[in-house]
C-alpha cells in the first residue's frame, strides 16, 4: 500500500499537535493526509472524540490508515468497534497513554479509561517509549498484546512529541512507510 492509495487520518491527542509536532509536519508532507479535528482539544470528551473519528472514517473514499498519537490513539481504540467493516486497514499508534495510571496522568486523559482490551479489527503498529511518563513500557506491551498490535520499542525517547525532540521524526515516517508496505 502506498500513501497515494489510502486516506491517512492524522489523529492528535490532548491539546492537538502544534506546528512543530511530527503529526503536523506529516499532515503537510503527505498528500492524502487529513487531520481529524476535534471540537475541543483541551477539554476532550470521550464520546464526542470517538464520534468525530467514526465520522471521519466514514467520510473516507479510499482505505483508511489511522496515524494517532497519545490520546488520539486511545480514541482510535475506543472507536474501532464502530468503524464500518473494512474501512480502516491499519493503525499507526504512537505513545498510547495508560488512562488507568493514576500518578501524573492528566484528568482529561484518565476520563478515557478504562483502556480497551479487545483486539483491534485492523493490523496495527504500536510505537512505545521506555520512559514515556504516561505509560510504562511493560504496560504498553500489555496493551499491544490485548489489541493484537505489533509493538515497536522506540527506546528512551519520552512521549514521542515535539517536547521530546520528535519534530520531524524521520524514523517514524520510515516506519510508517514500512508498515504501509506490509498492508498490501
Amino acid at each position: 500500500m502506498r500513501i497515494s492509495e489510502c486516506d491517512v487520518l492524522i489523529v492528535p491527542g490532548l491539546s492537538g499537535s502544534d506546528e512543530g509536532h511530527w503529526q503536523s509536519r506529516w499532515e503537510d508532507r503527505l498528500s492524502t493526509a487529513t487531520r481529524v479535528a476535534q471540537v475541543d482539544w483541551n477539554a476532550p470528551d470521550r464520546e464526542a472524540w470517538v464520534d468525530t473519528l467514526v465520522q471521519a472514517v466514514a467520510a473516507t473514499t479510499r482505505p483508511a490508515v489511522i496515524v494517532a498519537h497519545s490520546l488520539g490513539a486511545l480514541t482510535a481504540a475506543h472507536a474501532a468497534p464502530e468503524f464500518a467493516s473494512g474501512k480502516v486497514i491499519g493503525g499507526f499508534l504512537v505513545a498510547v497513554p495508560d488512562a488507568e495510571q493514576a500518578e501524573g496522568m492528566p484528568a482529561e486523559v484518565a476520563r478515557f479509561g478504562p483502556v480497551p482490551t479487545e483486539p483491534l479489527p485492523f493490523p496495527s503498529l504500536f510505537v512505545a517509549s521506555r520512559n514515556d511518563p504516561f505509560c510504562s513500557f511493560s504496560r504498553a506491551q500489555e496493551i499491544a498484546l490485548d489489541w493484537g498490535a505489533q509493538i515497536v520499542d522506540a527506546g528512551e525517547v519520552g512521549h514521542l512529541n515535539a517536547a521530546s525532540g520528535h519534530g520531524p521524526w524521520p524514523e517514524g515516517l520510515m516506519r510508517l512507510g514500512q508498515f504501509l508496505g506490509r498492508l498490501g
